[in-house]
C-alpha cells in the first residue's frame, strides 16, 4: 500500500507513539493525516466516533488510543481500564467497516498474553491462559479487539490488522509516577534523587521479573511497515527480542544518570508478570522489521531528553 496517497486517521496520534507514528508517516511523504483529540472527538462514545469518521473520512485507520499506565494504575483503574479501552476499539473498527476504511492497523498489548507464557512469546500461545492479574482487565479489552478484526475478516472481508507492541520507552514518554511505566518512572526516580542527594531509591518489587523493551521510533516504523506490507489475519509480536531482569535495568538506567545511591526493593509491592520477551520472527517474515536502536542507545537518548528539564544536571 502507498500510504502517501491515501487519507490516513490515527487515534492517539498525539500521544506518546502516535507522535512517532504521525512523524514516520509524514517522513513516508503522507501529507493527508488527521488526528483527533479527545477534547473535540470523545472515542468511548459512538457519537464521537461517527463524526471522527465523518469529518476525516479515512482510508488507512490506525487505532492506538488508550487508556494505559502501569502497574499502580492498573490496579486502581481496572473497571475503567476494561471498559475505555474495549469500548473505544470496538466502535472503531465497527464504524470502519461501516464508512469503507481499505485498512485498519490495530495496535494491541503484550499485557494480553498468558502470565506464564512460554518464553519466548509466540503468537499462538495467546489464547494458552488468563493473564497476568494486575493488567488483565486492559490485556483482555485489547485482546477482544484482536477476536473483532479476526471475525469481521471472515464476515465482510474487512482489511484489519492486529499488532502486539511490547513494551515501550523514549522521549516524550509519561513521566508521571502515578501513572508511568517502568523506565520512565526509573530515570524520574535516579534523576531527583541525584538532584536531592538522596541516598537511595526505592523500586517495586524485588527486581527479579524480566521484560523486553522496543524504543519507540522503532514501533513506529514497525507500524508503517505492517500497513505498507502486510494483510493478514494472524496477530504479529513488535518488539527488540532482547529480555532484561528489573534489576539489572535498574542498576543500567542508575548509572547512566550518574545516580551514586542506594537501590533498596520493596518486596511489598507487586513484580507484574514473571517474564516477557517476544518471539520476533514473525514481524521480520512478514513485513521486514527488526528492531534497529540498542537498549543503552535508546536509554542515553530518553535520559537526555528527560534531564534537560532540570536545570542543574548535566545531562
Amino acid at each position: 500500500m502507498n500510504l502517501a496517497a491515501k487519507r490516513i486517521c490515527v487515534t492517539g496520534g498525539a500521544g506518546f507513539l502516535g507522535s512517532y507514528l504521525v512523524a514516520a508517516l509524514r517522513e513516508r511523504g503522507c501529507e493527508r493525516i488527521f488526528v483527533p483529540r479527545r477534547q473535540e472527538f470523545d472515542l468511548t462514545t459512538a457519537d464521537g466516533v461517527m463524526r471522527m469518521f465523518e469529518q476525516a473520512r479515512p482510508e488507512v485507520l490506525f487505532h492506538l488510543a488508550a487508556v494505559v499506565g502501569g502497574i499502580g494504575a492498573n490496579r486502581e483503574n481496572p473497571g475503567r481500564f476494561f471498559y475505555e479501552n474495549a469500548i473505544m476499539g470496538i466502535q472503531l473498527i465497527e464504524y470502519a467497516r461501516r464508512y469503507g476504511a481499505e485498512k485498519t492497523i490495530v495496535a494491541g498489548t503484550i499485557c494480553a498474553y498468558p502470565k506464564f507464557t512460554p518464553v519466548p512469546f509466540r503468537e499462538d500461545d495467546l489464547w494458552n491462559g488468563y493473564p497476568e492479574e494486575t493488567n488483565a482487565p486492559y490485556g483482555m479489552a485489547k485482546k477482544a479487539l484482536l477476536v473483532q478484526c479476526q471475525a469481521y475478516r471472515e464476515q465482510y472481508g474487512m482489511n484489519c490488522i492486529y499488532l502486539l507492541p511490547v513494551n515501550l520507552y523514549g522521549p516524550r514518554d509519561n513521566f508521571d509516577l502515578e501513572s508511568s511505566h517502568v523506565i520512565p518512572a526509573l530515570i524520574r526516580k535516579f534523576l531527583e534523587a541525584r538532584q536531592a542527594g538522596a541516598p537511595e531509591v526505592t523500586c517495586w518489587g524485588d527486581g527479579t521479573p524480566t521484560r523486553e523493551f522496543l524504543f519507540v521510533r522503532d514501533a513506529a516504523e514497525g507500524l508503517v511497515l505492517a500497513a505498507e506490507r502486510y494483510d493478514g489475519e494472524d496477530p504479529v509480536n513488535l518488539g527488540s527480542g532482547e529480555e532484561i531482569t528489573i534489576r539489572d535495568l535498574a542498576g543500567l538506567v542508575s548509572r547512566e544518570c550518574d545516580y551514586q545511591g542506594r537501590i533498596v526493593w520493596d518486596t511489598s509491592k507487586p513484580n507484574g508478570q514473571p517474564r516477557r520477551r517476544l518471539d520476533t520472527s514473525r514481524a521480520f517474515e512478514y513485513f521486514g522489521f527488526r528492531a534497529r536502536t540498542p537498549l543503552v542507545e535508546g536509554l542515553l537518548e530518553t535520559i537526555a531528553a528527560y534531564g534537560a528539564r532540570f536545570e542543574n544536571l548535566r545531562i
